[in-house]
């Protein structure tokens, strides 16, 4: 029997106590044998220490403490692990995926990784926001917007979709595989879905609800492959924020392609998150032959992941989520009410690396006095392409107009059609 080393006698573990310190025996103890048989040396490590409750991050301080050779998870990685997230930042949980993929090595070691975010958008390393997001309805909803490091189109998240995470090698990198067996978790839980992998990587609910999408990263050695499962997503939310309101986008940015999605608890309602990561984590042990135990991590722990908020922050920057849009311009129109006409006031905008890079904007004279529209264009050239700096600029410039009612009403007229672009 596997006992419970305390500070004076020792303790009997129960079962679920005994899985769980072998696993952590395993991790911290170089000299541990396999088959559960560890060496007295192994096991006086833990002497002075009450095990119970024991989490991960306990485990790390040990390593520490011991002077065992310790950077974080890295090390803890022996034959494969399933982790759980327990945030719901987006920003974090992307962190996370990079930091595994950066500083584990994944040779014979799988890792799969199971997060939910609170409402984001999330778009593809390549694509442009403006071009896939209504970022408008985002900022009134208070919904996050995030880039992610792999390719692919933009996904709605939250706390009803799963995000599951592959990590292998680069050698051991296969998408069907993975699919297929999230396809296998689903059928051991309700052997009558009908759940078929596409050769685009997504995942069909009968045959024509998207349930799942698929993205990738593939780096020098190791690799991973992300994919989303809907169980109780907000599809009104998941619809109306997926729809670009923006008119007169030219981009080479990577676009999303549209699909029908259903969720899984509309089909049945016993198909909970929890039932969902619960049936695939045992799938993944039991394909990976290692204990199917779900660990949970904090992905703030700087123990387990040395610099990991750092990367949180450089995640939710606006030089990265908007900086890093390939460049596009927008070619649009506007139309004003004046004396019982519409007037037509034309945009060209050049936006290179989330910033105007040329501004043309032309209003008909007599409506607007064509040096305020210079200053405007000269104003915005080389300024982020946003709402917030937009006001600025403006509200600077508005200042040094004439004192006239019927101009300033005009001016908050054509600012608040450019900042409608934004």
């Amino acid at each position: 029997m596997l006992l419970l080393l305390g500070k004076a006698d020792l303790e009997p573990l129960t079962e679920g106590e005994q899985r769980k310190t072998r696993w952590m025996l395993a991790v911290c103890t170089p000299t541990a044998k396999n088959g559960g048989q560890y060496t007295h040396r192994a096991m006086m490590r833990f002497r002075i220490f009450m095990l119970i409750p024991f989490s991960m991050k306990s485990c790390f301080q040990l390593l520490c403490n011991h002077k065992v050779p310790a950077a974080g998870f890295k090390n803890t990685v022996k034959s494969g692990l399933i982790l759980q997230s327990v945030s719901n930042d987006v920003y974090q949980n992307l962190a996370v995926e990079d930091w595994i993929h950066d500083h584990v090595n994944l040779e014979g070691k799988p890792v799969l990784f199971f997060w939910r975010n609170s409402p984001s958008l999330v778009i593809g390393r390549h694509q442009n926001p403006w071009q896939e997001c209504n970022l408008t309805l985002m900022r009134e909803g208070g919904v996050k917007l995030a880039r992610r490091l792999s390719g692919g189109g933009t996904v709605y998240h939250d706390t009803g979709n799963i995000n599951l995470t592959f990590f292998t090698t680069k050698t051991k990198y296969d998408r069907m595989e993975n699919l297929k067996l999230i396809v296998r978790a689903l059928n051991a839980v309700k052997p009558q879905l009908d759940v078929q992998a596409t050769n685009r990587f997504d995942l069909l609910l009968d045959g024509q609800f998207k349930i799942s999408g698929t993205a990738s990263k593939i780096g020098r050695t190791a690799a991973y492959h992300h994919c989303t499962l809907l169980c109780s997503t907000n599809r009104t939310s998941l619809s109306s924020l997926l729809k670009s309101p923006y008119q007169g986008i030219k981009s080479n940015a990577t676009t999303s392609i549209p699909a029908t999605v259903k969720n899984l608890l509309e089909k049945d309602p016993t198909l909970t998150c929890e039932v969902l990561i619960s049936a695939i984590a045992s799938e993944y042990a039991a394909y990976h032959q290692i204990d199917n135990h779900i660990n949970l991590i904090n992905p703030t722990d700087e123990t387990l992941f040395p610099g990991i908020n750092r990367k949180a922050k450089e995640l939710q920057t606006w030089e990265w989520i908007y900086g890093r849009t390939p460049k596009f311009s927008i070619n649009t129109t506007f139309h004003v009410l004046y004396e019982q006409a519409y007037l037509e006031i034309k945009v060209f905008l050049d936006i290179k690396n989330g910033r105007i890079d040329i501004c043309n904007i032309e209003a008909p004279d007599h409506w607007l006095p064509l040096e305020i529209c210079d200053k405007l264009n000269s104003s915005l050239t080389g300024s982020k392409f946003c709402p917030i700096e937009t006001t600025m600029i403006t509200h600077m410039l508005l200042r040094t107009c004439p004192e006239d009612h019927e101009l300033h009403s005009k001016w908050n007229i054509l600012c608040e059609k450019i900042k409608g672009i934004m």
